[in-house]
């Protein structure tokens, strides 16, 4: 599966910890009209999954629950190919860089 530019930088961020649409857009610069819509096409086509964290974790830090992603094994093996094919993807986003969540 060929990935647009955009699709191959999420799944990047992602891989790389940036697990929750909002730390996305922070770490890629894309705006959320681009990434939400983008994440959701990622999970419909199974590259990502996603689940909502406890509600009591939210209350805690008095914010809304966020919704978690993670790479499936399908996301994996499109992300190693979309290395190839955008060979500074890694370069642009590394997982030495998350901050913690």
């Amino acid at each position: 599966m060929k990935l647009s530019h955009t699709a191959a930088m999420i799944l990047q961020a992602v891989n790389a910890g940036y697990v929750y649409g909002f730390s996305v857009m922070e770490m890629t610069g894309l705006p959320s009209g681009t990434v939400y819509p983008a994440m959701r096409r990622l999970e419909r086509d199974e590259l990502i999954r996603s689940s909502w964290e406890q509600q009591s974790i939210a209350d805690a830090e008095q914010r809304p629950p966020r919704k978690y992603y993670k790479l499936t094994k399908a996301g994996k093996a499109t992300l190693e190919a979309s290395r190839k094919r955008y060979p500074l993807l890694a370069k642009l986003i590394s997982s030495e860089e998350v901050k913690p969540a």
